[in-house]
C-alpha cells in the first residue's frame, strides 16, 4: 500500500476528533459577524433585524455624528493612557517581586486579587473611593486642605475620565504582573551572574540583559492590555454612566446604549464595526513588534 495512503488512514481519526472544536470555533466567531455586518447594512431593531437593506447609509449617518467619533477618540486615549501606565507599573512591581526574596505566595496573592474580584464589585469599590463625602480621595484631599471644598472627583469631565482610567489600571496591572513576573523567573539565572561578573548592576543590568531578555513578554502583555481597555465596559457603567455629559463614553458603552437603549441594533453594529478597524489600526504596530521581539 503506498505510504501516501496510508498516511491518510493514519489521520483522519484526528481530523474527526479536532472537527467539532473547529466546527465551534467557526460557527460562534463566524455567526456574529455575519449577524453584524448584515444588521449594518439594514434596518434594524433589538426584534425585527434585517428589515430593509439601507447600505452604507448608517454609516455615514453615525460617521457625521460628533459623540460616535467622540467616543472612538476617547476610546483610544483610554487604551493607550492605562496601557502605558499598567505596563510601567507592572514591570516595575514584577522585577520588585522576583528580586525580593520576602516576597512570598501570600504577597504574589494579594497582588492578584484586583484581577480576580467581580468587576461589580470592583466599580463600587470604586465609587466608595471617589464619594464626594467620606470617600477615601475626598478624606485625604481634606488632610492635605483642611477645610476645603468636598471633591467629587466623578462629577468633573477631566477628573472623571482620569477616575475611571485609575481604576481600570488598579484592576488589571496585576495581569501584566503575573505574566510578567512568570517570563522573569523562567530565565537562566547564570546569564544575570555571568553580567554581573562583568561589572553589570542594577539599572544596566535591568537594561541590557533583564528587560532584552523579557521583551517578547512585554510586547505581548501590551497587546492583551490594549485588547482589554477598548473592551472597558463596567466600570464606566458603575462608576459613570458615561458621563458627566459624554466625558466617560467609550465605544463599548456607546454599543450598548445603541442596542439596548434605543433598540438600533443597526447603529450598533456600525459603531462595532467601527470600534473593529480602529483595534485592528491601533494593535497592529504591537503585533508587529511582539512578533519580531519573539523571533529574536
Amino acid at each position: 500500500m503506498p505510504r501516501a495512503r496510508r498516511r491518510g488512514r493514519g489521520t483522519w481519526p484526528r481530523r474527526v476528533f479536532v472537527a467539532p472544536a473547529v466546527l465551534a470555533l467557526v460557527v460562534l466567531g463566524g455567526y456574529p459577524l455575519v449577524f453584524i455586518a448584515l444588521a449594518a447594512l439594514t434596518e434594524s431593531s433589538l426584534g425585527r433585524p434585517f428589515q430593509e437593506f439601507v447600505g452604507t447609509a448608517t454609516f455615514a449617518d453615525v460617521l457625521a455624528e460628533g459623540d460616535t467619533t467622540a467616543a472612538l477618540v476617547r476610546g483610544v486615549v483610554h487604551a493607550l493612557l492605562v496601557t502605558a501606565v499598567s505596563l510601567v507599573l507592572g514591570v516595575a512591581t514584577a522585577v520588585a517581586l522576583w528580586r525580593s526574596v520576602h516576597a512570598g505566595a501570600v504577597v504574589r496573592t494579594l497582588l492578584l486579587l484586583p484581577m480576580i474580584t467581580p468587576p461589580v464589585v470592583v466599580g463600587v469599590l470604586w465609587k466608595l473611593v471617589f464619594a464626594p463625602n467620606g470617600g477615601l480621595v475626598d478624606v485625604l484631599v481634606t488632610a492635605v486642605v483642611p477645610g476645603g471644598a468636598s471633591l467629587s472627583v466623578l462629577s468633573q469631565p477631566a477628573t472623571a475620565f482620569l477616575g475611571v482610567a485609575l481604576a481600570d489600571v488598579w484592576e488589571w496591572t496585576p495581569l501584566i504582573v503575573l505574566l510578567v513576573f512568570a517570563a522573569l523567573i523562567g530565565q537562566d539565572p547564570a546569564v544575570g551572574e555571568a553580567a554581573a561578573l562583568d561589572g553589570a548592576h542594577g539599572l544596566r543590568l535591568f537594561r541590557s540583559i533583564t528587560l532584552p531578555a523579557i521583551a517578547g513578554t512585554v510586547a505581548a502583555v501590551a497587546l492583551i492590555r490594549l485588547v482589554l481597555a477598548f473592551k472597558l465596559f463596567d466600570l464606566v457603567y458603575i462608576l459613570t454612566s458615561g458621563g458627566p455629559g459624554q466625558a466617560t463614553t467609550v465605544p463599548a458603552y456607546l454599543i450598548w446604549q445603541a442596542a439596548l437603549q434605543h433598540f438600533d441594533v443597526g447603529r450598533a453594529s456600525v459603531i462595532t464595526l467601527l470600534l473593529a478597524v480602529v483595534v485592528t489600526v491601533v494593535t497592529l504596530p504591537v503585533v508587529a513588534i511582539t512578533r519580531r521581539l519573539h523571533d529574536v
